[in-house]
């Protein structure tokens, strides 16, 4: 039989001391569930509106309790994003919904945490009088990465109304927002479907000095989202991208939490102060401006949704897919444990 009589201290103890040494282990020991802190997550977005709350979280450590050090990184265009997602380049990505669920079901590891973009697609146009999709029917539409976001919900809206995406406009592809973006500003094109910060940033560059000399004049044309309600009898909001989780990180609920939450408040941080979190964004990524940004800010449908209060939406959208191009969501509609992670 041990003695462990030399575990217990051998001289009475103060209350106090007593709670102290008794919390001791506690504190002490990762092994009874406590985690270690990571030396660093790395958070990784796109140069769009559902980055500026990952950029603020980098900028302020907002993750400290779970990781020594908060980084952000930009992907540029969505085969990168998935390169890093398995390729474990980044812990955290903002990422498109349906890509989430193609990833999941490819069994990528992925942990789709929130919905935080809900409505920023606007095809930004020379004639203002183009308000609906329907009005650009024989015209020609700068589009950025196709076959995903937002050229997947350009093609929904087309069919949905009877309109061949292909046939009843002139796409031109493009493999970023940016070059899109260029191509209207320099009169190239009439049309583009752009996604904000890209959308303000569009109309501010055209309004300025010396640019506005030789730029056409911008309007914001179709809103996509106020289609996708009036032609599905929906909410205009659309569950467009939101952050997930992959790699080693989904294993630790307890960073999962912390990453949900850090997200949710600073995306209100950017609500409250869109200058300086624009600010923020534009010394990340290239090209943005403040202005444009806190433009973006105040237009975008930005809601900060967890994914099993995002579900019904989510399922609505991905049954869309489904039924036009099941390869987008990975041949399948994603399981209930896609809606559960951590």
């Amino acid at each position: 039989m041990h003695d462990d009589s030399f575990l217990i201290p051998q001289t009475p103890l103060s209350r106090r001391q007593a709670l102290a040494w008794l919390a001791a282990p506690l504190a002490a020991a990762p092994a009874l569930g406590v985690a270690a802190p990571l030396p660093q997550i790395t958070l990784a977005g796109p140069p769009a509106i559902v980055s500026a709350p990952l950029i603020h979280m980098a900028e302020t450590n907002a993750l400290q309790g779970v990781a020594q050090r908060t980084v952000f990184t930009s992907w540029r265009d969505p085969d990168q994003l998935r390169m890093m997602a398995m390729g474990g380049k980044a812990d955290v990505l903002a990422m498109p919904s349906n890509v989430a669920a193609n990833l999941y079901n490819r069994g990528a590891g992925v942990a789709l945490l929130n919905i935080s973009t809900w409505g920023s697609q606007w095809i930004v146009t020379r004639d203002a009088a183009r308000k609906t999709l329907a009005a650009f029917k024989g015209e020609e539409i700068s589009v950025p990465f196709r076959g995903d976001m937002p050229d997947i919900v350009l093609q929904l809206l087309a069919a949905r109304q009877g309109l061949d995406p292909l046939r009843d406009f002139r796409i031109r592809y493009v493999p970023t927002p940016m070059e899109a973006m260029q191509l209207l500003i320099t009169r190239r094109v009439s049309h583009a479907l752009l996604t904000e910060p890209g959308v303000s940033l569009a109309l501010r560059k055209t309004q300025s000095f010396p640019v506005g000399l030789i730029a056409p004049e911008l309007h914001r044309g179709a809103d996509m989202q106020q289609e996708w309600g009036r032609l599905y009898q929906r909410p205009a909001r659309l569950p467009q991208a939101g952050i997930a989780a992959v790699g080693a990180l989904r294993a630790r609920p307890e960073a999962l939490a912390a990453v949900t939450r850090a997200y949710a408040q600073s995306l209100a941080w950017c609500r409250d102060n869109a200058m300086e979190c624009g600010r923020m964004m534009a010394r990340h990524i290239d090209l943005l401006t403040p202005e444009a940004v806190a433009d973006a800010i105040a237009v975008s449908q930005m809601d900060a949704v967890p994914l099993p209060q995002a579900r019904e939406e989510l399922e609505f959208f991905f049954g869309q897919l489904m039924a036009r191009n099941p390869g987008l969501l990975g041949g399948k509609l994603p399981p209930a444990a896609f809606y559960a992670p951590g």
